[in-house]
């Protein structure tokens, strides 16, 4: 077979990123490229099939690819000899080159570097986690949200009722490594203490997407992926779902119902696509605007998968309810030390239809708040979360208190 140089656009970076100029149309011998970033190449000729091999010492090929384009990333570092061909009767063409994966230069942290969207729903926090200032835009609010959650901060943000989410990611591609659990997501769920056998208290589960960055651009515009936690394919949880909260109505008559510690009954209304509607109420405990302060828009719509309510209220009378931890899969679902029943693993991805989908890592991670529940004086059933970690990154340690320090702070 005819040996060539193949044209295609050049990566010498750590990452497909777009700012390096691009000199020829030519692909080196070798590349040197940092792990869990990504190799991005196009080849400018064409086939009628193209091949995309790993080539081990001993000469045996594994399939990476069939399409034309080809994304190379690898969770360790070392030497990856890859060999392209094209498979056409009329120019067959094969070309070898090397990858070698070294280790970056700054340590991967494994949190949250940065948020790129903040549109919670809304809901008794909103406003308040993270806390809106008057004259705040969407800008401010996502940067405060980012704050809040990046790091170890560990500052709670609310995503409101039914659809709200939040959208972040790390300075790295979080890998996909097959028989493992690939990342963690913090809440702020705990156990009653009545019933604790029944895994029942505060869980308000929030449904977890994940997206690979395949066009390399660094924003989350590519396909979004659910992850099938335990509820995904029960009978009970309605896919393809669509809801929109009304802005509060200035000329809506107030009814309070004291019994439930209810200020506002018909406080925001709700429709959705199977033809329902309802109301959102505001609670004496919490006064602020409930709708999105930084939202000029008299409507808010979000789509995705709803799970079954979860709440009992075992008193019979509104006074004390339990919202049951589903088995696993969820966000703010079980308290934070059940680790494993905290943790993510990105095989579970489903496309839109329910079928698997394969992805070598992700690069943006969605949460939204997965039911449509109102639970008397408890409000409505909000997703809340704190923090994120790559589980395949060490975990930083964390400095206990300096009391000599914060006492200088307060001074």
């Amino acid at each position: 077979m005819k040996k060539i140089a193949l044209f295609l656009l050049p990566l010498v970076s750590a990452s497909c990123d777009h700012d390096i100029p691009m000199v020829n149309l030519g692909i080196d011998d070798t590349y040197y490229i940092y792990r869990m970033q990504k190799l991005d190449l196009h080849p400018a000729l064409t086939g009628k099939e193209y091949r995309w091999y790993e080539v081990d010492e001993a000469g045996n090929e594994k399939l990476l690819s069939s399409e034309r384009d080809y994304i190379f990333i690898a969770r360790e570092e070392g030497v990856y000899d890859l060999r392209f061909e094209i498979i056409d009767e009329y120019t067959p063409y094969e070309f070898d080159f090397t990858i070698n994966v070294v280790h970056e230069e700054v340590e991967y942290s494994p949190y949250i570097s940065r948020v790129y969207e903040y549109c919670p729903a809304p809901g008794q926090f909103i406003n308040e986690m993270p806390r809106y200032e008057e004259g705040d835009t969407y800008a401010d609010m996502l940067h405060k949200a980012e704050e809040s959650i990046s790091g170890t901060n560990d500052i709670m943000i609310s995503l409101g009722g039914y659809g709200g989410y939040v959208s972040f990611g790390f300075d790295h591609t979080v890998m996909n490594v097959e028989g493992q659990k690939d990342f963690r997501i913090w809440g702020n769920t705990f156990y009653e203490l009545l019933q604790p056998d029944k895994k029942g208290g505060s869980a308000e589960p929030g449904i977890v997407c994940v997206s690979y960055d395949v066009n390399c651009n660094g924003i989350p515009d590519d396909p979004w992926y659910e992850l099938a936690g335990s509820e995904y394919y029960s009978k009970d949880t309605r896919h393809k779902y669509e809801f929109t909260y009304h802005r509060p109505d200035p000329d809506r008559k107030i009814v309070a119902d004291e019994d439930n510690s209810l200020d506002d009954i018909y406080y925001i209304r709700w429709t959705d696509n199977d033809g329902k509607e309802g109301f959102m109420a505001k609670n004496i405990f919490h006064s602020q605007d409930y709708y999105p302060k930084w939202v000029d828009s008299n409507s808010i719509s979000f789509s995705g998968s709803l799970l079954t309510p979860n709440a009992v209220d075992i008193s019979g009378i509104g006074t004390y309810y339990i919202l049951y931890s589903l088995p696993w899969g969820y966000v703010d679902n079980h308290p934070n030390e059940y680790e494993d029943l905290n943790s993510f693993d990105i095989g579970w991805a489903v496309d839109t239809d329910g079928s698997p989908v394969y992805l070598p890592g992700v690069d943006f991670i969605r949460v939204y708040t997965g039911l449509n529940q109102h639970c008397g004086w408890l409000g409505e059933t909000s997703t809340e979360l704190c923090r994120a970690q790559d589980l395949h990154i060490p975990a930083l340690p964390i400095m206990p208190p300096d009391p000599i320090k914060d006492n200088l702070k307060h001074k």
